[in-house]
Parts: structure tokens; C-alpha cells; sequence
């Protein structure tokens, strides 16, 4: 009996889909292995200085959260953690630096008392204005010694916001000489305090979900907190309608990306590079924001809400003026680094200033007529 053999009756067509299949089975072998091995989500959380959607820097915080889960593709999930629901406004930096959570958002002078020089990666008056602060922190050494001021602490730290420009604050009653500055009492935060300190006023810290409150109340006669966006969200025109400007004690408002270096270091290259990009982006769209809707909101106040813009007397500017360079110095000479950061800060100043007087305040004092 003639016996046939069966690989000899397999069409083409068969055994294309024979080797289709077998494909398809070796795949499957080969696939399971690699998903049991994916890798767990990376979860941080982020602690904040700020109220919960504070418009300036509550966005800012949570659009970094939201740009580093996106751009991670889910490998990084950053919780946000507003002032106060895990830990209390002025204690993000510890927070960090202990491990209780992998990042924080906030600003660099709340530290002044742990490290003078943390002032200057905020903001000092009459110093730097955003753009250049940033060209100090980009090109001009400024992220070096950031870096090296924060090392010790187990922390690094990005520029990731910016509140612009600010405004001198909100007088229950006007401030028309340097008498009156004498016994009053002001929420302020940075050097400006102790300016306004050694002009005979009073400071006062106050975490920003204190300040309505505590100005309402009378535990303050004045509040210095930002710019007219942030401000009206507060509702400070709802208690006076004396508005100085602009802050020459804050100039500039960046806001500080905090992230422990343990957890940084622990990532891979790519999802470094994508945290360090969120923060970057988020310092040009908040800069751009800011000054866009500070424009709104003082065209609002005026027209709505009736506040008046005033400026101060000129006796009561250029004692602020000399006063900062006197506290400035005296800020240096407490170690080598604060010293070192003034010298590269005030270098930084010198070369840029030229050229921003230049190309903007000539420029726009040309175009007003």
C-alpha cells in the first residue's frame, strides 16, 4: 500500500499560516517575561508652600506634578500636597531633606534663617529682574553654587515658576514719609524685612493662607505678598485700597523646584533630564502667565474694585536703597559661600545691567514718549 507523506498536501497558504502561528506562540513566550519584569511606578510626593490652585505659584506646582507624569508616560506619578496637608509651609525644605517627601515646591528665602544665602536664588532688593536672574542661574554660575549651598542638606534645587515683577504691598493707611513707616507693622518675607526692620517698622511672618486673616484682624498693618494676579485672588482689596509699587525689595519672584538627591540620583538618565525640563518649562510659561494676567488683575482693581496704585516717597526709596547694600554686606560676611554667592550675584548684575538698561529701559521709556 503506497503511504503518503502529509508534509507533501501543505499548500503554500497552510504553511504561511503555520509559521505565522508558531511566530505568534514564540512571541507570546518571549513577552511574558518582559511584563513580569516591568518596572513599579515611581511614586513621589510633592509638599508646597502655597494654598491648594493659588494662582502663580499653587499652578506652578501642580502643572510640574502634571508635566512630569505625562512626560514620564506614567513612570513617575508626583502627587501634589498643598500647605499644610502634609506638612506646614514653612517646614518644605526639611521635608525634603528628611525624606518625608521626594520633592517640594516653594521659594529659596523662607531658608534665610538656615542659610543667609538662600535669599539670593529668590530674590533681593534692588537686585536682579526675572530675565536676568535667570541668565545669572543659567550662564552666569548661579545653578553651581545653588547646587553647592543645598548639597549639604541632601537636596537640589531648579528654578520651576515665576511671579514676575512684584508690587510693595497693601497700607491700610498711606505711607506718605519715613515717620510713617515707624511702628508699623508688615507681613513681608526676605531682606526686605529687615530693611524695613531697621527703618523702624516691625515684620511679620505669615504663611500665605494666614495673611487675609491676620491682616483682617489687625495682627498687621500692612501685607507685601506678590503681584496684583495673586494678590486679588487673596482679596486684600476687599480690606484697603492703598497699593505701593513696585516691590523694589522683590524684584524678582522665582519659585524653587526642591527634590531630595537620593530620590533625583535614583532615577534613571532620562527621567532626570524630564523632571530638570519640567521645571525649566514651567519658569518660561510662568514668567509669560505672570505678566499677563498682573495686567488683567490691576486693570480689575482699578476699574472695579476702586484701589489707587501709589509709590513710595522718594526719601523712603533710596533709605530702602541704601539700607539693602548695608544688609547685603552684612549678610556676606556670616561665611565664605553667602560671600562667594554676593560676589558672583552682584557680578552678574554689573555685566547685565548695561544691557537691560539698554535694550528695555531705554527702549520702553522711548516708546511711552
Amino acid at each position: 500500500m503506497k503511504t503518503t507523506d502529509p508534509k507533501k498536501n501543505i499548500t503554500r497558504r497552510q504553511a504561511l499560516s503555520m509559521v505565522a502561528a508558531s511566530g505568534a506562540a514564540a512571541g507570546g513566550a518571549l513577552a511574558s517575561p518582559a511584563i513580569a519584569q516591568e518596572k513599579a511606578v515611581i511614586e513621589w510626593k510633592m509638599v508646597t508652600s502655597w494654598p491648594k490652585g493659588l494662582p502663580g505659584p499653587g499652578l506652578s506646582a501642580q502643572r510640574i506634578c502634571d508635566r512630569i507624569n505625562t512626560m514620564s508616560d506614567g513612570r513617575i506619578r508626583v502627587r501634589l500636597h498643598a500647605a499644610g496637608e502634609l506638612v506646614p509651609a514653612f517646614e518644605v525644605f526639611d521635608a525634603v531633606s528628611g525624606g518625608v517627601a521626594q520633592m517640594g515646591h516653594t521659594a529659596s528665602f523662607y531658608w534665610q534663617g538656615k542659610m543667609p544665602a538662600s535669599v539670593f536664588f529668590t530674590t533681593v532688593p534692588f537686585g536682579l529682574t526675572p530675565e536676568e536672574h535667570c541668565t545669572w542661574i543659567e550662564y552666569g554660575g548661579g545653578q553651581e553654587l545653588w547646587d553647592a549651598l543645598y548639597a549639604p542638606f541632601g537636596v537640589r534645587a531648579f528654578m520651576a515658576g515665576n511671579t514676575a515683577g512684584t508690587m510693595a504691598g497693601w497700607y491700610k493707611k498711606p505711607l506718605t514719609s519715613l515717620e510713617d513707616v515707624k511702628g508699623l507693622k508688615i507681613r513681608i518675607q526676605g531682606l526686605g524685612g529687615e530693611i524695613l526692620r531697621r527703618m523702624g517698622a516691625t515684620p511679620v511672618s505669615l504663611a500665605s493662607s494666614e495673611i487675609y486673616a491676620g491682616f483682617e484682624s489687625g495682627v498687621v498693618d500692612a501685607v507685601e505678598f506678590l503681584g496684583p494676579w495673586s494678590d486679588a485672588a487673596m482679596g486684600f482689596q476687599q480690606i484697603t485700597k492703598h497699593y505701593y509699587g513696585p516691590g523694589f525689595n522683590k524684584p524678582n519672584g522665582t519659585g524653587e523646584a526642591l527634590i531630595s538627591s537620593v530620590a533625583y540620583e535614583g532615577l534613571s538618565e532620562d527621567l532626570r533630564l524630564i523632571v530638570k525640563e519640567a521645571c525649566r518649562s514651567e519658569n518660561a510659561q510662568a514668567l509669560a502667565e505672570a505678566n499677563w494676567m498682573n495686567a488683567q488683575a490691576l486693570q480689575t482693581l482699578k476699574a472695579e474694585h476702586g484701589v489707587q496704585t501709589d509709590s513710595y516717597p522718594q526719601e523712603v526709596v533710596q533709605t530702602m536703597r541704601s539700607l539693602a547694600q548695608e544688609v547685603l554686606s552684612e549678610y556676606a560676611a556670616k561665611d565664605e559661600l553667602t560671600q562667594k554667592i554676593l560676589e558672583s550675584y552682584r557680578a552678574a548684575m554689573a555685566l547685565v545691567s548695561p544691557w537691560s538698561q539698554l535694550s528695555s529701559a531705554d527702549f520702553l521709556s522711548a516708546r511711552g514718549g
